[in-house]
């Protein structure tokens, strides 16, 4: 594994870890099926919480916002490590 690999799936497993500290229900499988992806997750958070977008909309972008540096690596590496 690369340096920026190790790099960029560091910033996912921050991520994903802010996520469960938001959202206790949001497994690691939840979260990996999202691969990433705001809408997704978004969406997932609906469906476990049941919340409309607004209340949780606002903290979901703020999490994304603080790693937004490396979003696009995180992204592309989840996707490229599904497809193994």
């Amino acid at each position: 594994m690369a340096l920026n690999e190790n790099k960029t799936k560091g910033k996912w497993l921050e991520i994903k870890g802010e996520l469960q500290k938001a959202w206790g229900k949001l497994t690691d499988d939840d979260l990996e099926k999202t691969k990433g992806d705001i809408k997704s997750i978004s969406g997932l958070i609906q469906q476990k919480y049941g919340d409309a977008q607004k209340d949780y909309g606002v903290k979901l972008s703020n999490i994304f916002k603080n790693f937004e540096a490396k979003k696009d690596e995180v992204v592309d590496h989840v996707k490229k490590t599904l497809k193994k």
